[in-house]
């Protein structure tokens, strides 16, 4: 299936139904007086966050979404039918924005979850709404209001607890597949993966994470180089990066130099990045001579100076894949509790004495 993360769309919600001028005429009621009623409100467009969609593909083949006016009043004080509404199923984890003010009007992270995007005009006053003491007969109604009409751009941001890093082939898809169900495309060249996988990782009895197998990533990919800055928005969202590097790379390129090239990348694209987790995985450590792949493991993280924690893999063999795994469960349960007593704790100082 081809992926879409990204797409502009147009709504429009009904306009409001006009007000009706109308005059009671029954035989015998010489005085009726004015029974025009009120036009109904015209429909609104909502959107609705699907978890059976991942992908705005949709979008490529209907871009415009009207919802219905509402019907103008009618005499007897009828009030106009209010029109339908129109609600768009988008992907769990689709940002909105306005695309003429750049405003982000919403970001919908839960199955379920609703989100208005165009309201409705309301409808006309008929003449029986204008009726006084000074005026019996009033022959004056109003046009129904219009509906918003808005151009969204639709963000696709996966919403996956860990995120997998690295250049073409490091073996994201490879790892995917050994601690988790999914099953992403696996092959000897380049930009197998085109479009992020999600798969569930389990780690014991209601323990578990969803990991993301992101596209490979080169160099000059925060400025749209190979697949570019199109996937390194999704790992805005990720509490953990995994970053995957090929310890024996085909085309013979230094280890070293891929992880300082994904640095880059990250840091062109949002500095802010480099302060979340992220785990060094050196992969396929089983193409090095046994007696030689810690070693060349070890002397990888001096040369990078690196401090946080570092796993040496093969993720062909699952050589390590548990234990990566499990560390990674045990640090989203902390993040987890950490931000669970923040909240309570912004709660409870919010409803202290005044």
């Amino acid at each position: 299936m081809k992926f879409v993360d990204e797409a502009e769309i147009l709504v429009e919600a009904g306009n409001g139904g006009n007000g009706c001028v109308s005059f009671r005429r029954e035989k015998y009621i010489p005085f009726g007086g004015p029974d025009g009623g009120n036009g109904g409100n015209g429909g609104e467009v909502w959107l609705v966050a699907d978890d059976s969609l991942n992908t705005l593909i949709d979008f490529s083949h209907q871009r415009t979404f009207r919802a219905e006016r509402g019907q103008n009043g009618g005499s007897s004080q009828m009030t106009g039918r209010g029109g339908d509404d129109v609600r768009i199923q988008v992907p769990v984890g689709t940002v909105v924005t306005h695309v003429d003010t750049d405003e982000v009007i919403g970001d919908l992270t839960e199955p379920g979850q609703t989100l208005l995007v165009a309201r409705g005009g309301e409808g006309g006053r008929g003449n029986m709404t204008f009726k006084s003491s000074t005026n019996r007969a009033p022959r004056q109604s109003t046009p129904g209001g219009e509906g918003d009409r808005r151009r969204l751009r639709l963000e696709l941001k996966l919403l996956a607890d860990v995120g997998l890093l690295g250049f073409p082939n490091a073996g994201k898809s490879t790892f995917v597949r050994a601690v988790s169900a999914a099953t992403p495309k696996v092959a000897d060249y380049p930009f197998t993966t085109l479009a992020p996988k999600l798969g569930v990782v389990s780690v014991g009895r209601h323990r578990s994470f969803v990991i993301a197998d992101i596209p490979g990533l080169i160099e000059g990919a925060a400025q749209g180089t190979g697949l570019g800055i199109q996937f390194l928005r999704h790992v805005q969202r990720n509490r953990l990066l995994l970053h995957l590097v090929d310890m024996a790379p085909a085309d013979g390129s230094h280890p070293a130099d891929q992880v300082r090239i994904i640095e880059d990348e990250l840091r062109t694209f949002n500095p802010e990045l480099l302060e979340r987790p992220r785990w060094l995985v050196l992969n396929k450590i089983d193409l090095l001579p046994p007696d030689q792949a810690q070693a060349q493991a070890a002397a990888l993280i001096e040369e990078l100076g690196w401090q946080a924690p570092w796993f040496a893999i093969s993720a062909l063999s699952r050589q390590g894949t548990v234990e990566i795994c499990t560390r990674a469960m045990d640090l989203l349960d902390q993040l987890r509790q950490d931000e669970a007593e923040a909240a309570r704790d912004a709660g409870d100082a919010g409803s202290g004495p005044r």
